[in-house]
């Protein structure tokens, strides 16, 4: 019996794990947490009868411990009832799925607790992969990924040779093509339909900034022990080829599939062993034919500042990321515009005093020092 944990049941990948799940009859469900959804969240008690649920506002927990209370779940809340579903005893795996810095903390307890992590909230090894991956070596845990590039690049590893370089694969997201003029017109609505992928809001804008390619080249580094300057994104719309690896011999191992989550979360639910998903399959010749193009990095800004960021080390990343969460979270409250998300990374990446190795502590501090200093903005 596989016996789970999901940090963000409610969220995208929180509610296809379980999809998974009701696939599998071998599969437990531990512990379920939700940010404020306590609707899904009671739905998903009810039907998988966890041992503990947690929720963030206390108000919400006594809420919903009332309209369970003929279930045997506990209900917790706050970060202490996220390290509680992440540390609960009996399970094998936690998939951390919260969107956002707030992932950090219960993804170190988890670690410490020697649970294996299903790892889908990239800004834990953004801001604090260089305690992160240390620490899993140190437990003797794995680190499974879920974000398809990242699942791809797991999928093509050859134990018996080094990467030479990783080609990590974008959309484009729904802006491929466009000007810096064309940019500034956009609107959350444009920005919220991406072409290829079903996704919640922060990381649909994320893949419209292309910032979140630049998250994911900075997590691709910590996870694989590859320099950035050997991480190259290749726009591949269809959003088939999911990522490359290429070794000393120029040959290159792709994997594809699907524009399908659930394919990167069974597999690292289930690694080595892969299961059933659906009929659904790639269909090469209803396809024709495969394209790729260069990310225009003078458009998409964020993107390069990411990879500026990324290259810096130390303090930069936390401070992008949190830039980049604030920003974003005014954009979908439409207080500012699409070209003011990477203006605002950019202006707290320039004011920032740098760290060399931060601390948790540090990163913490970090990010309300960011959120302070964007709020004094005016645009």
């Amino acid at each position: 019996m596989k016996r789970i944990s999901i940090l963000g049941s409610t969220g995208s990948i929180g509610t296809q794990t379980l999809d998974i799940v009701r696939l599998n009859d071998d599969v437990s469900v531990e512990a379920l947490s939700a940010h404020k959804n306590i609707d899904l969240l009671e739905k998903q008690i009810r039907e998988f009868r966890p041992k503990v649920a947690t929720i963030w506002e206390e108000a919400d927990a006594k809420l919903l411990s009332d309209r369970i209370k003929d279930t045997d779940t506990k209900v917790c809340f706050g970060m202490e009832g996220l390290t509680e579903a992440a540390t609960i005893e009996g399970a094998d795996i936690v998939v951390t799925a919260v969107v956002g810095m707030i992932g950090i903390e219960p993804t170190i307890a988890a670690i410490k607790a020697k649970k294996d992590i299903a790892l889908a909230n990239k800004e834990t090894l953004v801001c604090a992969g260089h305690i992160i991956m240390p620490l899993a070596k140190k437990m003797n845990i794995n680190i499974y990924p879920v974000d398809s590039e990242h699942s791809a690049i797991f999928q093509c590893l050859d134990k018996n040779n080094p990467i030479k370089k990783i080609l990590l694969t974008a959309s484009g997201g729904p802006f491929r093509g466009y000007t810096k003029e064309q940019l500034q017109k956009v609107t959350l609505e444009d920005a919220l339909k991406h072409p290829n992928w079903s996704m919640g809001k922060k990381i649909t804008v994320d893949s419209a900034t292309m910032v979140n390619k630049g998250l994911e080249i900075i997590e691709a580094s910590h996870l694989f022990g590859v320099d950035i300057d050997n991480i190259e994104v290749v726009i591949q719309k269809e959003s088939i080829i999911h990522s490359m690896v290429e070794f000393k011999d120029n040959g290159i191992i792709a994997q594809l599939g699907t524009p399908d989550m659930r394919l990167p979360i069974s597999y690292a639910l289930f690694y080595p062993e892969r299961r059933y998903i659906s009929d659904e399959r790639v269909n090469f010749f209803k396809l024709n034919s495969l394209n790729f193009s260069k990310p225009d990095l003078d458009v998409f800004e964020g993107l390069r500042l990411a990879i500026t960021a990324g290259k810096e080390g130390g303090s930069a990343p936390t401070v992008l990321n949190a830039a980049n969460e604030w920003a974003v979270e005014k954009f979908l409250k439409k207080k500012i515009r699409f070209i003011d998300i990477p203006y605002l990374i950019g202006k707290a990446l320039d004011a920032h005093k740098f760290t060399k190795n931060p601390s948790i502590s540090d990163i913490l501090l970090l990010r309300k020092w960011t959120e302070e200093y964007l709020e004094r903005i005016k645009i």
